[in-house]
């Protein structure tokens, strides 16, 4: 089963840092988001990904290209211009990286990729977010309920406190809204069939409007209540924050050794 990666948007919320690299290669930790991203799915048994790049791509393309020398010891041999290899800290990964254009939108670049995809189950998420998500059960999950897409659904439990007010502005009362009465969102870990490429229509089109629009009034979207971590990466706060909980060792998302 393949994973499919958002990677070519502006992120033009961050463009301090998104000026000079795209979003999915600004770093947690010394590695890129991307590769985070990718590892959760790594430590599912996921190892094929395909990223949908498009905002400089070729950051991204050499970053894997050139994966050894970015995590690796080595020697160069300065007089016969030979390299070294001193370590080997490689994946076991296949990556293709598709050019799915500058300004297209989300629906449109998945629509790009689906002759790398092909007529089976595939995974789906945006590059700029981590979480501690069942990969494997999201899966299941998918399979049982028949549906075309399943969207990890999650809960916000920041306590927002509700003001009761009359018509003279006065405050009445102040309530803690309790977290139970929260929103659920979408997370961005997805399940899907082959059979949505049949419901996005081109580059024009986001995922999250139209072509979903079109799923729900076939009540053909599934979706997975996820409980634990999950943090998208929107600001250069959110980068901070994530850098602070990689650099105590308190990384939610990180599964693996």
């Amino acid at each position: 089963m393949k994973a499919v990666i958002l990677a070519g948007g502006l992120g033009t919320r961050m463009s301090e840092s998104t000026a000079m690299i795209p979003k999915p290669m600004v770093e947690i930790g010394g590695k890129p988001i991307l590769w985070h991203i990718m590892k959760i799915y790594s430590m599912h048994g996921i190892n094929e990904f395909v990223v949908c790049c498009g905002y400089k791509q070729y950051m991204i393309k050499e970053y894997f290209a050139n994966y050894f020398r970015h995590n690796c010891d080595m020697t160069v041999n300065l007089s016969d211009n030979s390299v070294q290899i001193l370590n080997n800290h490689s994946e076991n990964w296949k990556v293709t990286m598709v050019d799915t254009g500058l300004e297209t939108m989300t629906g449109g670049r998945i629509k790009r990729i689906q002759q790398y995809v092909g007529n089976e189950t595939f995974l789906l998420t945006y590059g700029d977010g981590v979480a501690d998500v069942d990969i494997l059960e999201t899966i299941e999950k998918h399979k049982k309920s028949g549906k075309i897409l399943t969207m990890t659904a999650y809960q916000h439990t920041i306590r927002l406190g509700v003001l009761n007010i009359d018509q003279q502005d006065i405050v009445e009362s102040f309530t803690e809204k309790p977290a139970e009465s929260a929103s659920w969102i979408n997370a961005g870990f997805f399940v899907c069939e082959p059979q949505l490429f049949d419901y996005l229509e081109g580059d024009h089109e986001m995922l999250e409007r139209e072509p979903m629009d079109r799923l729900m009034k076939d009540r053909q979207i599934h979706a997975y209540k996820h409980f634990g971590f999950w943090k998208p990466m929107d600001t250069l706060r959110d980068n901070a924050e994530l850098n602070e909980l990689w650099s105590q060792g308190k990384a939610p998302w990180k599964i693996w050794k």
